[in-house]
């Protein structure tokens, strides 16, 4: 290999000189890590990755032959895997070096680079890489080798806390010092310019205005350099940001104000600049409290409300989940969701990891195994011992993945998506236009001018508006009793035009009476509490309370078949609890809600359930008017009677209905350009949840939660769906108002700046006014119509 020393020769792959040059394909490259990469690339036919940029790379000329096999020990792998199985586990690693498309890019390709690697996802906000891979193909020190020898080195933190952010925060405080220092000295040496001291004392003006370049240039190029840095990049990947012209104008006032120094015609525009960069700093520090303070998706307690069973005090208690402590002994029901890594209890159990794997196969777990959260239990209830309490927002994080996501997207989001794009562009001809405007026409103001127009426009406003709507109007249904999975949802809320209702659990709720018509013993009494107590089904649960009989007898091969009932078999005997068809007992006539029941076969009679209509429902219906279309019910049609008294005969009543059945039915709507609703208890309509437009599962137990759904209705608020309908719609007017006022103050600073009535540092502390303005303004305007909606609550 030949070795020779070239310092104009830059590296193919990261872009630094070389210092010695390694050739590979004609290309050169500064050392033999940044060769090894470009080779794994050229390999696995990725070189598109130097398309996206000139020299992406990260320089591994100084990467040192880190060992990553301790990440291979056992209560490493524990503390870092967020999930672990046989052949799925999951990471996310911090690597601090992501810093442009072609860093995204490349590790969201690293399947390609890596066998065993089934998928990776980049957050480049939080610079965090999630993967997903099969260990019995690849390592997790395998894994740490690959990002490291691509110039990725995952920074691997074993506590618990992220440091990130205070780090970030120092940095900023220590910029703004800096600035504020340059800012206050500049203007203490620029007093003989402001008192007009006469010639005598040019001598020291000058002077003070070489020390003004001195204290200037830490102000510019530490304080704002990433004004610098971020427009930089921006045109390196061919777009632009708001970055730009604010780098642009500090540049031109940097170079007219060198350039006056330097050839004696004047003091240049120093005071200015420092000061403009102190206020930028100061606009973004406050821009970002004001954001933390406001935050509404980072804590998934405001609108996540699953609870469990908790072993406390000789009972068990109703806990919600954020309350749980290491060592807590939790009790977990037939498809309920375990909330928090745990360790099994009981003897065995089988759990659903598709909400995390997309892989529906459960798996099974023995005593003393560790269950992950998010696993769905199916089969008998388990008592688990929690290890670990919650992470944050780990929860809502699975219930917003891929597979269960909406196909619709934010009409608002392309708005601004456009708007932001073309602002950029439309704020650099006016600046242009206006510079040539005033060089002819006052050619010494001309820079502060144009540094003004640069400086003033903002189109963070108009991007801040849509997330900080609906954010806050997310958090306003939270303290109400409806929790959704994310903000978007409300803007599909707005467009609503057509609701379908289940019935059980959802128009109707608990019992107002239970009775057994047939032949069971004390003992089969027992045994059929202990099959019921397993299932989340409304119906279930009412039997399942009634029968006070007690049984310390074990289940064997427990299923629960949605829609028509559970089996298993206990002391030997086949017992099947559910609907007429299913147990193989013949209907009768009665009104009432029934659970049938068989034993070996013969059908032995049923709990006949008088469940009661919430009282809001008639009067809820009633305000809706014509947007109800109709109730589905998996239910026989002698409950027609009942319903006819809630729902007009405009409405259909369809009874009968299979979960297929009902998902087809929102489909029919939908064809006809419904936006559809579906209302239900989101266990036997779980389909028809996901196919509507916005599926709500209406619930007075927050221990069943169904992914499925776009939110969670505590039953006691059911009442209230029109005003939540009502507050979507509101929340978009508001939003629209938003729109109006970022607009309005871009025009009218733009107009100001333009005519010259508007100093830099004043458009410097207009522009992070003018977003705060907007989200003080939705965030007021959001919690004031829902006081006014809720009033009476």
């Amino acid at each position: 290999m030949d070795v020779t020393v070239n310092e104009k020769v830059v590296c193919y792959h990261c872009g630094q000189p070389c210092e010695e040059i390694f050739l590979q394909d004609d290309k050169s490259f500064c050392c033999y890590g940044c060769k090894t990469v470009y080779e794994i690339l050229n390999e696995h036919n990725l070189c598109e990755y130097y398309a996206f940029d000139k020299n992406p790379g990260v320089t591994l000329r100084h990467v040192s032959e880190e060992t990553y096999a301790f990440l291979d020990e056992r209560k490493i792998r524990k503390q870092l895997l967020e999930f672990d199985s046989a052949n799925f586990s999951r990471i996310r690693f911090y690597v601090p070096n992501i810093h442009c498309i072609s860093c995204i890019w490349l590790l969201e390709n690293l399947q390609k680079l890596q066998t065993g690697v089934l998928k990776s996802e980049v957050n480049f906000s939080g610079k965090i890489v999630r993967i997903d891979f099969n260990p019995e193909q690849v390592s997790l020190s395998k894994l740490g080798q690959l990002l490291t020898s691509l110039g990725y080195a995952p920074r691997i933190n074993l506590k618990e806390e992220n440091q990130s952010v205070s780090i970030s925060s120092k940095q900023l405080i220590i910029k703004l010092a800096i600035a504020g220092f340059a800012f206050g000295n500049v203007m203490l040496l620029s007093f003989p310019e402001y008192l007009g001291l006469n010639e005598s004392d040019l001598a020291l003006q000058r002077l003070f205005s070489w020390l003004n370049i001195i204290l200037a240039l830490p102000a510019i190029f530490y304080s704002g350099q990433e004004f610098f840095i971020n427009a930089w990049k921006s045109f390196k990947q061919k777009q632009i940001n708001i970055d730009v012209p604010i780098a642009v104008g500090l540049l031109a006032l940097l170079v007219r104000s060198t350039f006056d120094i330097t050839t004696n015609n004047g003091p240049g525009y120093l005071d200015s600049l420092t000061g403009l960069i102190f206020f930028l700093l100061i606009g973004r520090w406050f821009q970002s409290k004001t954001y933390d303070s406001l935050a509404f998706d980072r804590d998934y307690k405001s609108y996540f409300p699953l609870a469990v069973q908790r072993w406390k005090e000789n009972e068990w208690c109703p806990v919600v989940v954020y309350e749980l402590e290491p060592q807590d002994i939790i009790r977990i029901r037939n498809m309920e969701i375990v909330p928090a890594d745990s360790m099994l209890r009981s003897d065995e159990a089988y759990f659903d990891y598709s909400f995390v794997t997309g892989e529906s196969k459960p798996v099974k777990a023995t005593k003393g195994a560790l269950v992950y959260a998010g696993g769905k239990l199916v089969g008998h209830p388990v008592e688990l011992v929690v290890q670990k309490k919650t992470a944050q927002s780990q929860l809502t994080s699975l219930w917003n993945e891929a597979a269960f996501r909406k196909p619709n997207e934010s009409v608002y989001k392309k708005i601004i998506d456009r708007a932001a794009h073309r602002f950029t562009w439309i704020v650099l001809a006016l600046a242009v236009g206006t510079g040539v405007f005033w060089y002819y026409y006052n050619a010494y103001q001309m820079w502060l001018v144009l540094t003004s127009v640069l400086m003033v426009a903002c189109p963070c406003a108009l991007a801040l508006a849509a997330p900080f709507t609906y954010g806050n109007m997310l958090r306003v249904f939270g303290r109400y009793g409806f929790y959704l999975k994310n903000a978007d949802v409300i803007e599909r809320l707005a467009a609503i035009n057509a609701l379908v209702f289940d019935k059980t659990g959802t128009i109707t709720y608990g019992a107002s009476a239970v009775t057994f018509k047939g032949v069971l013993s004390v003992q089969e009494q027992g045994w059929i509490k202990l099959l019921a107590s397993t299932s989340t089904h409304p119906l279930s649960k009412l039997v399942a309370q009634h029968i006070t009989q007690k049984s310390d007898a074990v289940l064997i091969g427990l299923k629960e078949f949605p829609g028509k009932g559970i089996q298993a078999v206990v002391a030997g005997k086949n017992i099947r609890v559910g609907s007429a068809t299913f147990t193989g007992n013949a209907g009768g006539g009665e009104t009432n809600s029934r659970v049938f029941v068989a034993i070996d076969g013969l059908a032995r009679g049923y709990y006949e359930i008088e469940t009661s209509i919430r009282p809001e429902a008639k009067g809820l219906v009633t305000r809706l008017g014509s947007v109800v279309k109709a109730l589905l019910s998996g239910d026989q049609p002698m409950e027609a009677i009942r319903m006819q008294t809630v729902f007009p005969p405009s409405v259909q009543l369809l009874f009968n209905q299979s979960p297929h059945i009902k998902l087809n039915f929102i489909s029919e709507l939908q064809k006809q350009n419904y936006k559809v609703m579906m209302i239900g208890d989101g266990l036997n309509d779980s389909g028809a949840l996901q196919q509507s437009d916005v599926g709500i599962a209406v619930t007075d137990d927050t221990g069943v939660f169904t992914p499925a759904s776009d939110g969670i209705l505590a039953g006691n608020m059911l009442g209230k769906l029109d005003s939540f309908l009502r507050l979507a719609k509101k929340s978009t007017a508001i939003l629209k108002t938003g729109f109006v006022i970022s607009f309005c103050y871009n025009a009218i600073a733009l107009s100001v700046a333009m005519s010259g009535l508007l100093t830099p540092l004043i458009a410097a502390i207009l522009m992070p006014i003018s977003s705060v303005s907007v989200v003080s303004f939705t965030s007021l305007a959001v919690n004031w119509v829902a006081r006014k909606e809720f009033k009476n609550l």
